[in-house]
């Protein structure tokens, strides 16, 4: 019974299903048939395509013919379903009897333009992510130009990634990686982007002629007017840094002209201003005072920011002419406006704009205007923003200005407090550059293994291609794997031995920093003894004196003691000065003669600073303070050859056997770590620069005085 009433409801129910499936049916029937004519035909080619499967749904069935062509019965409605095994099967709704063209990508092409927009997409969010990271994280930056290039299809994006490359290297200032990576982009396809950079990157990296060369070589008329301008602006630039003032002024001029009809506002003040910094080289006052003008007041129509570094600039130039009212007047209003500024903008320490660097050159100005009350709250006030921001090179030269100013100024006490405060800072700020020494080399390394793998990538991709395009030539293939083996070893070792050349140099210059850090101390303690002595004898005018030409010296000595070598000139000056110093103390003890023959082109040398003043000192201290009698010192400065001189520190003292005999333990242990630290210096320095310095020690005379003699022959550069 169950049963029976089961089948009674499923009849009920799906009799209106069948009512209206065979209305439909009916419906149908009752629609005319169509004669329809069409197509098949790939998309990009137009090449027809024979055997297609063309079928009406549950009806007629027909192929295409030689020629793509099919006619088929179908009625208004119906889907026409177009099947190959070499594209994905298309369905079309019957609408009318026109004639019907279906265009099909094959299934291999379209896997192929998949494949090729996924890779160019992929492609494009490598260079933008290089973009992202480029001012961030040189390393990153590096590694995602390398996955760019696994994904290039073309030399043109090769050659976009080469560029980009380039582009990092030179936000990172290693100029010579930049050339590389701008030549070889180049090297893939000619764009005026890369030209442009190129030429920058070689006025950057000191290659003046090669990048005057580029920019010359560049087809002006194929640039845009911003590319134009640039142009011109570069090439000035490379002009103005080898002097050569007249055709940076025209460079300049013209690009001016092109930014002043076309209306680019940032390139007209940034041309005025360097104009006027050329006038200002090449002693245009006036002329460079107009241009100033010009780029203050289009300034003013740009960013704050841009309008603060205008002003700075033209500050610094009042400086250089000594028009320090002027000076003082536009750098208090920095001050002011800075503040503005940083609500906008982060301003670093390394910027010209921050207020620690601003109240710095105040004070300086006002000190170079012997206006002492003003100049020190100035220094201190910049000496406190530089602490607050951690600004180390800010705060030791506020402080050591302040030092200086204080000895002006006449209060010795405070002068003395302050330069102590300055050995601190420096002591400070030298752990800071060790680090920093550490983690550029570090930098250098991580740049160098990423700049690596990426010419490894290079050698790869060009040996993969070589392979795919010459597979049945064997022998080809085995010699350019060969060179190409060969061309990837010779840039690593190359690369290798530029790295290790780059880590000993760096080495050698921290070892010549310890060395002179040893050195300085021991001579500013000797000095200090001295006034002290002075002092303790009641002698004031005298330490008065002695203090004044102590921090003289001290000034010269410390602003050539981050250099390797400086001009001759100044050394004499140097010595002529310690040695006055010297004298000054010990009067008694001896007399002195410093000889320049006439012979010696003296602007021609250079010499490491402080090297001679040892000599002297030992002379002084351990040979002539223990005669019984005046002795003399002797200085000499002689022509040995024409491309040598020879520089003489000789003395009559007791000589270097009694000297010893009299030392204590100590002192020998202190003269001989002194003698030592020059004995290094001299070393290192001859294995920087070739030999370029020889020191002989040897006995002044026969006597019982033996007295010293010390002979340092120096070559010409």
């Amino acid at each position: 019974m169950k049963l029976i009433i089961q089948y009674s409801l499923i009849f009920l129910l799906c009799t209106p299903v069948f009512q209206m499936q065979a209305q439909q049916d009916t419906n149908r029937a009752n629609t005319p048939l169509l004669s329809i004519r069409g197509a098949v035909r790939e998309s990009d080619t137009y090449k027809p395509i024979s055997k297609v499967n063309i079928e009406i749904n549950g009806g007629a069935y027909t192929i295409t013919d030689a020629k793509g062509a099919f006619s088929i019965q179908a009625r208004k409605g119906d889907e026409l379903i177009v099947r190959h095994k070499d594209f994905e099967t298309v369905y079309y709704t019957i609408v009318d009897e026109d004639r019907i063209t279906i265009e099909v990508e094959p299934a291999i092409q379209q896997a192929e333009n998949k494949k090729y927009k996924r890779d160019i997409k992929r492609f494009n969010s490598f260079i933008d992510s290089v973009t992202t990271y480029k001012k961030i994280d040189v390393a990153k930056s590096i590694k995602f130009v390398g996955e760019a290039l696994a994904q290039s299809s073309s030399i043109e994006q090769n050659a976009e990634a080469y560029e980009v490359l380039g582009d990092v290297y030179m936000f990172w200032k290693q100029y010579d990686l930049a050339v590389t990576n701008y030549r070889i982009s180049l090297q893939n396809v000619e764009t005026n982007t890369a030209k442009l950079g190129l030429a920058k990157a070689y006025g950057l990296n000191k290659n003046y002629q090669e990048s005057i060369d580029t920019y010359e070589a560049i087809n002006k008329n194929t640039l845009s007017n911003y590319q134009l301008i640039t142009c011109y602006e570069g090439l000035g630039d490379t002009y103005y840094s080898i002097k050569n003032y007249d055709a940076s002024l025209d460079a300049f001029n013209k690009g001016l002209q092109i930014a002043e009809k076309h209306l680019i506002s940032p390139k007209i003040v940034d041309l005025n201003s360097k104009i006027a910094q050329t006038y200002n080289a090449s002693g245009k006052i006036q002329k460079a005072e107009v241009f100033f003008g010009n780029s203050m007041n289009l300034a003013e129509m740009q960013t704050k920011k841009r309008a603060l570094e205008e002003k700075v600039t033209v500050a610094d130039f009042q400086n250089t002419n000594e028009n320090y009212d002027k000076e003082i007047e536009l750098r208090k209003q920095i001050v002011e406006d800075v503040k503005e500024a940083e609500k906008d903008s982060v301003i670093e320490n390394e910027s010209a704009l921050t207020s620690q660097k601003q109240n710095y050159k105040i004070g300086n100005a006002y000190a170079l205007q012997k206006d002492y009350a003003n100049a020190i709250p100035y220094l201190e006030k910049s000496i406190e923003e530089a602490d607050d921001r951690e600004d180390l090179i800010v705060k030791k030269d506020a402080t050591r200005k302040l030092s200086d100013v204080l000895v002006d100024a006449g209060d010795f006490e405070k002068a003395k407090s302050t330069f102590e405060a300055y050995t601190m800072v420096v002591d400070e700020l030298y752990i800071k550059r060790e680090q920093e020494l550490s983690q550029a080399d570090r930098q250098r390394r991580n740049i160098s293994e990423q700049q690596n793998r990426i010419t490894s990538l290079l050698s790869d991709k060009e040996l993969n291609e070589s392979l795919a395009e010459s597979r049945d030539k064997n022998q080809q293939i085995v010699i350019y794997a060969l060179i190409a083996g060969m061309l990837l070893l010779t840039i690593m070792a190359f690369m290798m031995y530029k790295y290790i050349k780059q880590q000993r140099f760096a080495n050698n210059l921290l070892a010549l920093k310890s060395l002179r850090s040893q050195m300085n101390p021991h001579f500013i303690f000797n000095a200090l003894n001295s006034v002290n002595s002075f002092i303790a004898s009641n002698d004031e005018r005298t330490a008065n004196k002695y203090l004044s030409d102590f921090s003289h010296l001290m000034r010269s000595v410390l602003e050539n003691s981050e250099e390797d070598f400086i001009p001759l000139q100044k050394e004499i000056e140097l010595l002529e000065l310690y040695t006055k110093l010297e004298h000054f103390r010990f009067k008694d003890k001896f007399d002195y003669t410093i000889t320049i023959d006439d012979a010696v082109a003296v602007s021609e040398y250079y010499i490491p600073p402080m090297l001679l003043q040892p000599y002297i000192e030992n002379a002084v201290w351990h040979g002539l303070r223990y005669k019984t009698e005046k002795g003399h010192l002797y200085i000499s400065i002689d022509k040995k050859s024409n491309s040598e001189i020879t520089i003489s520190v000789s003395d009559d003292g007791i000589g270097r056997e009694r000297s010893k005999a009299l030392k204590t333990e100590h002192q020998k242990k202190q003269n001989s770590k002194g003698m030592g630290n020059i004995k290094k210096r001299v070393a290192i320095l001859n294995v920087m620069y070739k030999d370029k310095v020889d020191v002989f020690i040897d006995d002044f005379q026969e006597d019982n005085d033996a007295g010293t003699k010390v002979v340092v022959t120096l070559k010409k550069d």
